[in-house]
């Protein structure tokens, strides 16, 4: 279980909220608009009102005790910095901050940000990537090139094993799991047998993975 503060309560971080709740940590919610932390009095526990521009509300939350402090503010930028960087004056140890443009991503990190967030962007991608392919379902980035696909087993492997399709080779990409309705077979031996109800987790370069989708 961790410690969470999350400042600034849009929907990003109303969602993010609740769900690190919901996920067993600690969770407390600060925003300056009383309706917003009244919205979330009924699912966080610990729910406060305050402007976190004021470096006096900053100094009264304790911020170097939490693990992990959010500043989920996107539509005012000012406020974000100024946040940002009192969490970090006030000895923050992680502080993840949200942007919707790159040049604020950069000034985030320059004063401190341990790590920036895009959702938009992110969304974007996710997006995109999904319906480039028609058997390409989800992916988690790694690198800007590199990433883990779920993706359809092509039709042409059914009844045949890891081993011997020479998955690596011939595709340039590794299976890392075989999900199967709600199953996750995670690492595959190279003796598993393909099957047509299922999609395969890999690991590779964009253009390989979708190269590979295409057989499909």
């Amino acid at each position: 279980m961790k410690s969470v503060l999350v400042i600034g309560l849009g929907r990003f971080g109303r969602h993010l909220a609740t769900r690190m709740q919901e996920m067993g940590n600690d969770v407390m919610v600060v925003d300056r608009d009383p309706e917003l932390v009244e919205l979330m009095a009924g699912h966080i526990t610990d729910c406060t009102i305050g402007d976190c521009t004021n470096e006096t509300v900053i100094a009264s939350l304790g911020v170097e005790n939490f693990d992990l402090c959010f500043v989920t503010i996107g539509e005012d930028f000012q406020s974000s910095l100024v946040i940002t960087s009192l969490l970090k004056r006030h000895g923050a140890r992680c502080v993840i901050s949200k942007t919707t443009q790159d040049i604020q991503e950069e000034l985030l990190k320059q004063i401190g940000a341990s790590e920036v967030v895009y959702p938009e962007r992110e969304i974007a991608e996710r997006v995109a990537v999904r319906y480039n392919a028609d058997n390409v379902f989800d992916f988690i980035p790694l690198t800007e090139d590199v990433a883990m696909y779920e993706i359809k087993t092509p039709r042409a492997w059914v009844g045949d094993t890891i081993v011997g399709v020479d998955v690596r080779k011939k595709y340039n990409v590794n299976i890392i799991a075989i999900k199967k309705g709600g199953t996750i077979l995670a690492t595959p031996g190279p003796n598993y047998v393909f099957t047509a109800d299922e999609h395969i987790m890999v690991m590779g370069r964009s253009g390989d993975v979708f190269r590979l989708a295409g057989k499909g």
